[in-house]
């Protein structure tokens, strides 16, 4: 019943890969270039899948590119204060304004769906951009399905196409994954030899 699942699966992966929008990456690199330049910041947003590959991203752009970098979900502490004490919607935006975010920084978000008021999803991930766009921050969506609020107020929109209804989730975590280590990879934004790459 099963014994094609894993063949298709591949193969919608590199369906994926052949169809993504080469000119929004280049728009990301050049973006991040510019906060690198000015010294400013990466702020990385996700939830549940994205979350973790937004830990992940902060590592990457840290070590490998020297950018400094942070994500609210590192501290599990001060992600649940705020969450018990002013809501859940409201997460991302408070430690934002913690941070000064300011129009030197650039937001990056990792979201399958992007967010929608109307539905009441990602309402964190809203209102985080909401302030970036007061804050003249750069916004660079990593998202699925049509990019939802954030994809729609996006500097730089990197859609993940829908190659199958039913696989949508993990299609557009697991690329956020591949084009983080794009970003990273870039010679414009690497600056240090990774271990492995360093072993002769």
């Amino acid at each position: 019943m099963y014994e094609n699942f894993i063949k298709n699966y591949l193969e919608e992966v590199s369906l994926i890969a052949d169809v993504l929008d080469g000119s929004q990456i280049q728009k990301a690199i050049d973006i991040i270039s510019q906060v690198k330049e000015i010294d400013g910041r990466l702020f990385i947003l996700g939830v549940g899948g994205g979350s973790a590959t937004a830990s992940h991203a902060v590592n990457d752009f840290r070590k490998i590119c020297k950018i400094e970098s942070y994500t609210p979900v590192d501290n599990v502490a001060e992600l649940t204060a705020i969450t018990n004490d002013e809501g859940w919607e409201y997460s991302f935006i408070d430690w934002l304004v913690v941070s000064k975010l300011s129009d030197k920084d650039a937001i990056i978000v990792f979201s399958v769906g992007g967010g929608n008021a109307e539905k009441k999803i990602s309402e964190n991930l809203i209102h985080a951009i909401q302030y970036a766009k007061i804050c003249n921050s750069k916004v660079i969506a990593i998202v699925g399905k049509d990019g939802g609020y954030v994809g729609a107020h996006a500097d730089s929109k990197i859609l993940i196409p829908v190659i199958n209804t039913e696989l949508i989730t993990p299609h557009t975590e697991e690329f956020g994954g591949v084009i983080l280590h794009l970003l990273v990879s870039h010679p414009t934004l690497k600056e240090n030899i990774t271990k492995w790459e360093s072993i002769k």
